[in-house]
């Protein structure tokens, strides 16, 4: 008959490991019918931009078709999304009908592009 060995040592199981939460990113994208002016005032008023960060977003929108306003974790993100869809028609504008467009992505999508800490985007 063989001899049975006993474990006294106790194995522990590895610990479940999660991925840190993913960030995502709020595109504001371009159209003709909101004005440099209705941006900027968008962009203070919703993320507290200040006027020169809103110039820049106004501009790269203008000139790339989309720009980065925020990068967060993606609940407040589909909040900003909501919030920009909302903020109203350009009354500066006689072709504004209504709010601008934005859609959220995950931030290794579109990415900052200074390479700048969390809520940067691209301007």
């Amino acid at each position: 008959m063989g001899s049975a060995q006993t474990q006294t040592g106790t194995q522990t199981k590895p610990k479940d490991q999660t991925d840190p939460p993913r960030a995502w990113n709020v595109v504001l994208l371009d159209d003709d019918d909101h004005t440099f002016e209705y941006v900027i005032r968008m962009m203070g008023t919703l993320f507290g931009h200040p006027k020169e960060r809103g110039f820049k977003i106004a501009q790269t929108v203008n000139s790339q078709g989309r720009a980065v306003c925020l990068t967060t974790h993606k609940e407040l993100a589909e909040l900003k999304q909501d919030q920009i869809h909302a903020f109203g028609a350009d009354p500066l504008s006689r072709a504004s009908k209504g709010s601008m467009s934005a859609i959220i992505e995950p931030a290794d999508f579109g990415g900052d592009d200074e390479g700048g800490p969390p809520g940067g985007g691209k301007a």
